[in-house]
């Protein structure tokens, strides 16, 4: 492909001294305008001024310079097309062969503190955009360059000749994701401001534009035969991004799905109250409050020592010396903490496969939740975070739970929500001593967590992820010695199932809210 043209306008001027030296080294005229002309000039870099191909100045203040046919006409045409080629001749017009574009920075005002939607819509980019997208259409016979990192890449290329249609394709199909991510972030910025405007269908958008930026390319997915990235949604909660890993080997794919329920998980409980949860398959295996994060995770660990062999454990509170000691002595996957001493580090970053990370907690996100289905179709559903209290619930036996009775049912309720459906959780006190979910029904989770809690579910206290659907499962807590049952009600059969609490005194409390996590 042949380059006798180029027209530059960048905002950001990094590495563009060097790319238009060696331009006109290679005797390419260069069209510019406005603080890039400029610069250039400062530089002695010889400049064709946009105006000169126009015969128009530039004007509002900079809003109008690129938007002309002169210039377009130069970069859509086709060449080798004679209909374009004689309207190219008829007009004088002047082939744009390269065009070097990058945009202004929308997404970093608006994330500026001082940022307010008048200084955004200035930052909104028309020229630029234009001028990539029409370069990129035409990618056969013109070069687009979107960013400053394409620029070491161009220009090997060229010097080595392989400046082709299929290397021109792969900068259009860049530049074209550039306009595509830019367009999203100011769509979804306006949105935000614009004081949640009513939309069609209830309120729902009729279109999700994510466009995800890609953040890492993981070793592999949840097998060694599967490939896996991760992605972020630009413009949104920037957890992803404030995690920060400090040791150990790589995450992977099924690290990250873990740390998302850990995560989630311990965020449920005020950093004033210092707490521990393990997680092992995307499901909690042990959770606990206590006076400090070692005991909370002794409790946790407790729960079921054998499933956290190689599972994750995530703290609410800087980890110190006595709880990295614990930790030290078995193997764990990740550990996760918004803090760790210096001591701590020291010791749990000897293992060098180990992944520390820390993590910022009791950040609200708001966020969908979106589950791809069918290969290209996605669930899209706000997240469960609706906040209960006593005083939403009612309790429905003749036995009253006492105050601690309803502490413990509400720390129980608290974990249930993030076990997979059919949902159990036992605890006595503070800390689980039975978690059961995923089986497909609900009777045999109740069995599976009162075994694991064996005598500790003595007096505990059982949460239902969803109703009880039999009175079976009232016999089995009763069995368990169960002291309280706190779950959604709503079946039809509920006046079975409170006839059977009563005939074993168990104090039930009904909710109200189911919470399915399939």
């Amino acid at each position: 492909m042949q380059i006798k043209r180029a027209l530059i306008s960048v905002y950001d001027k990094t590495n563009l001294l060097d790319l238009a030296q060696f331009l006109e080294a290679k005797q390419i005229e260069i069209v510019s305008s406005g603080g890039t002309a400029a610069y250039l000039k400062e530089y002695n870099i010889k400049v064709t001024l946009v105006e000169e191909l126009t015969q128009w100045p530039e004007m509002l203040g900079g809003r109008v310079k690129t938007l002309h046919p002169a210039i377009h006409g130069g970069i859509l045409y086709i060449r080798q097309n004679s209909e374009h080629e004689k309207s190219v001749s008829e007009h004088n017009l002047k082939p744009i062969d390269l065009v070097i574009v990058n945009l202004y920075p929308f997404e970093k005002t608006i994330n500026q503190p001082d940022n307010t939607l008048e200084k955004a819509i200035e930052q909104i980019d028309i020229g630029g955009p234009s001028l990539l997208r029409g370069a990129a259409k035409n990618y056969k016979s013109v070069i687009v360059l979107s960013s400053i990192n394409q620029y070491e890449d161009f220009k090997q290329a060229f010097s080595s000749g392989e400046l082709n249609t299929q290397k021109s394709l792969e900068y259009a199909i860049s530049a074209f994701e550039k306009t595509a991510h830019y367009d999203q972030v100011i769509s979804s910025y306006l949105h935000s401001q614009s004081g949640n405007l009513k939309q069609e269908n209830n309120n729902q958008a009729q279109k999700i534009n994510l466009n995800l930026n890609l953040e890492k390319t993981l070793r592999y997915g949840e097998n060694p035969h599967q490939k896996a990235n991760l992605y972020s949604i630009p413009n949104q909660e920037t957890l992803i991004q404030s995690i920060k890993q400090l040791s150990g080997k790589e995450l992977s794919y099924n690290n990250w799905l873990d740390m998302d329920s850990a995560w989630n998980l311990i965020n449920e409980f005020e950093t004033e109250i210092p707490a521990c949860a393990i997680v092992k398959h995307n499901s909690p295996c042990g959770v606990a409050l206590g006076e400090t994060v070692s005991e909370a995770y002794d409790y946790a660990l407790e729960c079921d020592p054998i499933s956290a062999f190689g599972g994750i454990v995530i703290v609410n509170q800087e980890i110190d010396l006595e709880l990295a000691k614990k930790m030290h002595s078995i193997f764990l996957e990740v550990i996760m903490a918004p803090s760790f001493s210096p001591e701590a580090f020291e010791l749990l970053s000897q293992k060098k496969n180990l992944r520390l990370t820390q993590i910022p907690l009791m950040k609200e996100i708001n966020s969908p939740i979106y589950k791809s289905i069918f290969g290209n179709g996605l669930l899209v559903q706000s997240p469960d975070n609706l906040l209960l209290n006593s005083d939403d619930m009612k309790v429905v036996t003749e036995a009253q739970p006492s105050e601690e009775d309803w502490l413990s049912a509400l720390f129980a309720l608290r974990i249930v929500q993030h076990i997979r459906s059919n949902g159990i959780v036992i605890v006595n006190g503070n800390r689980s001593v039975g978690l059961c979910g995923g089986q497909t029904n609900r009777v045999n989770s109740v069995k599976i967590a009162l075994e694991q809690a064996s005598d500790l579910s003595s007096n505990g206290i059982l949460a239902s992820d969803a109703f009880f659907p039999f009175a079976d499962n009232i016999e089995y807590c009763a069995q368990g010695r169960i002291k309280t049952i706190i779950q959604p009600g709503g079946s039809i059969r509920d006046p079975e199932v409170i006839e059977a609490a009563n005939k074993y005194k168990i104090a039930m409390i009904f909710t109200g809210i189911r919470h399915f996590k399939h």
